[in-house]
């Protein structure tokens, strides 16, 4: 009996193993076989062409007023009265201050009762002149008397247009104790009050006139960048604006713009020696007096005009561990390699390049999260309205 039962125990052995061997086979082929591809990243690209693109500078400015004037005492006095309100508007002419008269009445009256005399003295001299004229023509009087009293008259003529011209300083002398605005503008606070005696000779000032429309901004440029754009319009790199002066527009402190346009003026002949910096001045409309002097602005100015700008979208760009710029181009194959380019500017949502692209690359503006160098892509040209609509609704 044992001897038939150990071929069966033999047989069974035999099938185990080959069943055991069967599955080991099937598992390990299943572990070998390649995992299926994935598909190529969808990103968006935007192609690259030549633009047609203003150059615009911002740069930091101050506004001035186009006429500035300091009031001052042209006689010396007591101010008796003040006539202006303080931060109001004036007019050129306007009475401001005044300043005791009396003396001045006084001198004035003197000048008066001068003149008087001398010219009381004049018509005695033309008639003693006329009659020794008459006398002469006789014979009867000699040619010394004539001559003198011809000589008489010259002297009393002088003496006549002498006190017309102290009379004519007394009446200036009392007309400037009403110290009147020398120009139209805005007036500041008063420097001095009532009862303060006043000199003609002081440097003081009684108050500030400030002519605030239209109004001035000065503003700096860099010597270096001025010389660049001067080259790059004698090399026909950029175009000129226009023949006329450049269109001005500024941007307030707060980020908003000023609604309306300037041009620029000039600029100055030399260059700042501690800041490298050359100043140019440019005039602007302020009708509703939004522009006080002092106030620090955003000056942007058209200077000339690129005729074949190559531009990318900001988002487009990256930035290595060293700062430079980079950015996704996709290869003729459908694959992208990531490119260093030379950022010139910001042009709003825009940056100009200026070396490392060329017409007609496809820049990845969208998805370059998701590939690296080398990865096959799926390009779909950008829509930037749909792109902004996708981001407002999440």
């Amino acid at each position: 009996m044992n001897t038939s039962v150990r071929p069966l125990r033999v047989a069974a052995l035999i099938g185990l193993s080959v069943i055991l061997s069967a599955c080991s086979d099937s598992s390990g082929s299943t572990e070998g076989a390649a995992a299926p591809a994935m598909p190529p990243a969808g990103v968006s690209v935007v192609t690259v062409a030549a633009e047609r693109v203003a150059l615009v500078e911002e740069l930091p400015g101050r506004i001035v007023p186009t006429r500035i004037a300091e009031v001052r005492p042209r006689v010396s006095g007591i101010v008796v009265e003040r006539v202006f309100e303080q931060g109001s508007h004036v007019e050129q002419g306007d009475v401001l201050y005044r300043i005791d008269p009396a003396t001045f009445e006084v001198q004035m009256a003197s000048a008066e009762a001068s003149l008087a005399s001398a010219k009381a003295a004049q018509l005695q001299a033309q008639q003693e002149a006329d009659r020794q004229n008459l006398l002469r023509e006789r014979n009867v009087s000699s040619q010394q008397s004539l001559d003198n009293a011809v000589g008489a008259l010259a002297q009393a003529n002088a003496n006549v247009a002498a006190a017309e011209a102290n009379l004519a300083g007394a009446r200036l002398n009392l007309q400037y104790t009403q110290v009147r605005a020398p120009i139209s503008g805005e007036i500041g606070r008063a420097l001095i009050t009532e009862g303060a005696l006043v000199s003609a000779n002081s440097v003081e000032n009684l108050a500030t006139i400030q002519q605030f429309d239209p109004v001035y901004v000065d503003f700096t440029q860099s010597s270096r960048d001025l010389i660049n754009l001067r080259q790059a319009l004698e090399e026909g790199t950029l175009a000129k604006v226009g023949e006329d002066a450049a269109s001005i527009t500024l941007k307030l402190d707060d980020g908003s713009e000023y609604p309306h346009k300037g041009r620029l003026l000039f600029q100055e002949a030399a260059v700042d020696a501690s800041t490298g910096q050359v100043t140019m001045r440019a005039e602007l409309p302020n009708p509703d007096g939004d522009l006080l002097p002092g106030l620090y602005v955003r000056v942007l100015i058209e200077q000339g005009v690129d005729q074949n700008a190559l531009v990318v979208p900001q988002q487009s760009l990256l930035r290595d561990a060293g700062g430079n710029a980079q950015v996704y181009v996709v290869k003729d194959d459908n694959t992208v390699e990531l490119r260093t380019v030379e950022v010139e500017r910001a042009l709003g949502t825009n940056y100009l390049v200026s070396d490392g692209l060329g017409i007609g690359d496809k820049v990845v503006v969208e998805g370059f999260q998701k590939i690296g160098p080398g990865a096959p892509v799926n390009p779909e040209e950008w829509q930037p309205a749909v792109a902004a609509a996708s981001t407002n609704a999440n």
